[in-house]
């Protein structure tokens, strides 16, 4: 008689667990952890930056006790100076116990770019040997040709009308 294994001893998976569950598993995950935090924190010290500066700047890391931000010219780095007391106010009044701001310069752009967006410039994204060959294919097909203005059904000759 061959015995079949017995279930009592296993438990079998739960529910499977979403990519993000998995990422914020563990120790792995204090990296991701600081920076959703320090993002959180950028979005309540934001508000408080003149209008004028908000573009040029970028909160950048708490170190201790400095706020660390950069800039994008040595131009924003002496605005943010001037505004640095406001923000250690409103850093204190969020329980950071921060007393001085860092300002660094940076010549990299503070914020990335949007990804391209495929309808952007579709030629573009065609290979140059797939765009020769599609201009070829359609060289080879003899049609008329026909101006932006003209009226004409599709196929037939300006004068057939």
């Amino acid at each position: 008689m061959v015995s079949k294994p017995s279930s009592a001893g296993r438990q079998g998976p739960t529910a499977p667990q979403t990519a993000l569950q998995a990422l914020f598993a563990g120790k792995g995950a204090d990296p991701l952890r600081r920076a959703l935090w320090l993002d959180a924190l950028e979005q309540r010290l934001r508000p408080h930056l003149p209008p004028s500066l908000a573009a040029h700047v970028r909160f950048a890391n708490l170190d201790g006790a400095k706020l660390v931000y950069l800039v994008d010219s040595p131009v924003w780095r002496a605005r943010l100076r001037l505004a640095s007391p406001g923000l250690l106010d409103v850093a204190r009044s969020l329980g950071l116990e921060c007393d001085q701001v860092v300002i660094k310069s940076t010549t990299q752009p503070l914020w990335p770019d949007p990804p391209a967006t495929h309808t952007s410039n579709p030629a573009m994204q065609i290979p140059a040997a797939a765009r020769e060959a599609l201009q070829a294919a359609l060289a080879s097909l003899d049609l008329p040709v026909q101006t932006a203005g003209e009226k004409t059904p599709a196929g037939r000759k300006k004068d057939e009308s």
